[in-house]
């Protein structure tokens, strides 16, 4: 039995996905599917996204969640952060660039001690509606640090030989259709097409 374990914001979590839960949940069902119809391995996944979470709350419960979490036949893990980390609040990043590569590697280390098999999740581009406008939590966010957030975790992946799971390109030719009403989560569609492009992944391990 292997377990997956994704660690996330709302992305992660699948906020504002009605219909099927977000990308891990669709994920988690697919495993499951296989696995009943006869699939050799069972792979059991977590979806651990926190809405509002950044790096900061990452790297405070990564050593716990795991250590709670092992399997003795394996676990993956799936890092995807950087939306709210980037957002400038109050005229400040809320963690900025050097912090953020710091905490991401942070968890990389924890993670390191119980899988060999790492994923860094990419940030998507958020819509132009609300690039660089102030939301309604007093955020604001530009594709611009979204950019250079996404270096940040393709440096790392590169760094750590990781595989970096690119969602930012696959969304950013039709992100005004797949985002959700807000700019920055996806709509059904859109968490749609990230278990899709995620998809190959999970195959390797069932």
């Amino acid at each position: 039995m292997i377990y997956g374990l994704f660690f996330g914001d709302s992305i992660t979590y699948g906020e504002y996905d009605g219909i099927f839960g977000g990308w891990v949940d669709i994920l988690k069902r697919y495993a499951l599917q296989k696995y009943n119809e006869g699939s050799s391995n069972e792979l059991i996944l977590f979806n651990l996204g926190i809405g509002g979470e950044t790096s900061e709350g990452l790297v405070k419960r990564i050593p716990h969640e795991m250590k709670a979490r092992n399997s003795a036949d394996g676990n993956i893990v799936f890092i995807g952060y950087g939306a709210n980390d980037l957002a400038v609040k109050d005229g400040n990043q809320m963690v900025n660039q050097s912090q953020f590569k710091a905490n991401i590697e942070t968890a990389i280390q924890d993670a390191k001690l119980y899988s060999d098999d790492i994923y860094l999740v990419s940030i998507l581009p958020i819509s132009e509606k609300i690039d660089s406008k102030i939301s309604a939590t007093g955020k604001i966010r530009t594709n611009e640090d979204v950019l250079v957030y996404n270096q940040i975790l393709k440096d790392i992946a590169t760094e750590h030989s990781l595989i970096y799971i690119d969602f930012h390109s696959a969304f950013l030719k039709d992100k005004e259709i797949l985002l959700s009403k807000d700019g920055v989560h996806p709509n059904e569609k859109g968490y749609k097409m990230m278990a899709e492009s995620a998809l190959p992944i999970i195959e390797k391990y069932l």
